[in-house]
């Protein structure tokens, strides 16, 4: 198990269209953001082990591990956390359920 703090998140990922998603954070305080995921990139990172929702709500367990919600980009693309955190690809197979 993943243990980010005392409360854990809620994290919502709703499907907007084929590459933009809508998550929802509720940890301490309620943000929202529009993440796109390149289908290429979807592949690349999962493996097709996991759906493109597991893939970013994986992804913000990840984020949240290292900076608050608040923090996060409002609109991003998902390739780019790697910009910011080296270690995500490497990583982010071991938040996979």
């Amino acid at each position: 198990m993943i243990h980010i703090s005392e409360s854990d998140p809620i994290i919502a990922v709703i499907k907007i269209n084929e590459s933009q998603y809508m998550v929802e954070v509720n940890h301490n305080i309620y943000t929202i953001h529009t993440v796109t995921l390149n289908p290429n990139i979807y592949t690349k990172i999962s493996k097709n082990l996991i759906t493109p929702e597991e893939l970013i709500h994986a992804s913000f367990v990840f984020l949240l591990e290292r900076e608050s919600n608040q923090s996060i980009l409002s609109k991003f693309n998902l390739e780019i956390i790697q910009t910011y955190f080296p270690e995500y690809l490497k990583e982010i197979k071991n938040y996979f359920k």
